[in-house]
């Protein structure tokens, strides 16, 4: 969640959405063998941070999960499982409990299975950009999380025929490692929209416009609109790589 803050809170914000891959969202109890358990897509940040403040302030307090809780509820309304995510629907209007990507609110279904209104997809940081419910970069901070990601695209047979590029940034799971993680993605981040935005105005000069397709063609990903980018994220990712030498990284070219 702190790369989710620092990249929508730069100078020039990112669009952004932030993703857990595990089954069940779990955090820190009294004790090893008791932890905090809630189910992704369901329950908010403030949700969380009311229960466990309730539970016992002084602990929670203690071992940093209501400070968490507090940045993450200013972020966005609650954790969402990548699985769930329905790419290609739009993420705009209420948000429904337990929605998987906007289904259920695009078809107005409010259920048992579902819940009540609970907040906008605007209100979170970063929304604005990500109202197609399609992203160009997807960047995991553990290995194991970058392997779901994978797998799961592999899984969905890419009906979007939408190249991503898929990063890791192995970040170690502490405050102090996570800010230096969060400013490390944000200097991927500007890295790579630099090139874009370069080879964007190289393809709608050049050879979009020469197919009549221009800027639409780049920004929607189609086939060969991107080569010029796809190619020069390896350089992009070893001159980071350089600079970041104890976070290491991994990168893979996918497809939604």
């Amino acid at each position: 969640m702190e790369a989710h803050l620092r990249l929508t809170t730069a100078p020039t914000p990112y669009p952004t959405i932030s993703f857990g891959t595990g089954s069940l969202v779990r955090l820190p109890g009294p004790s090893i063998n008791a932890p905090n358990v809630y189910n992704f897509n369901h329950t908010s940040y403030a949700a969380m941070y009311n229960e466990l403040a309730g539970k016992d302030t002084k602990l929670y307090k203690a071992n940093g999960i209501l400070p968490m809780l507090e940045r993450n509820k200013n972020v966005k309304w609650g954790p969402e499982r990548w699985q769930d995510w329905r790419v290609g629907v739009p993420r705009v209007g209420k948000r429904y409990h337990g929605d998987n990507g906007g289904d259920a609110a695009a078809k107005g279904n409010v259920n048992a299975d579902v819940g009540v209104v609970d907040a906008e997809y605007g209100n979170d940081k970063g929304s604005m950009g990500t109202e197609a419910g399609v992203v160009d970069i997807v960047i995991t901070c553990e290995e194991r999380c970058w392997e779901a990601v994978i797998d799961d695209l592999l899984n969905r047979g890419a009906p979007l025929n939408r190249p991503v590029h898929v990063f890791n940034v192995d970040i170690k799971d502490n405050h102090e490692e996570a800010l230096v993680g969060g400013k490390a993605i944000l200097e991927l981040a500007d890295a790579l929209n630099a090139a874009a935005r370069e080879e964007r105005d190289a393809y709608i000069g050049g050879s979009g416009s020469a197919v009549g397709m221009g800027a639409y063609g780049f920004d929607a990903g189609h086939v060969g609109a991107r080569e010029g980018f796809d190619e020069r994220v390896p350089e992009i990712l070893a001159r980071w790589q350089e600079k970041w030498p104890t976070l290491p990284a991994l990168w893979t070219l996918a497809w939604f």
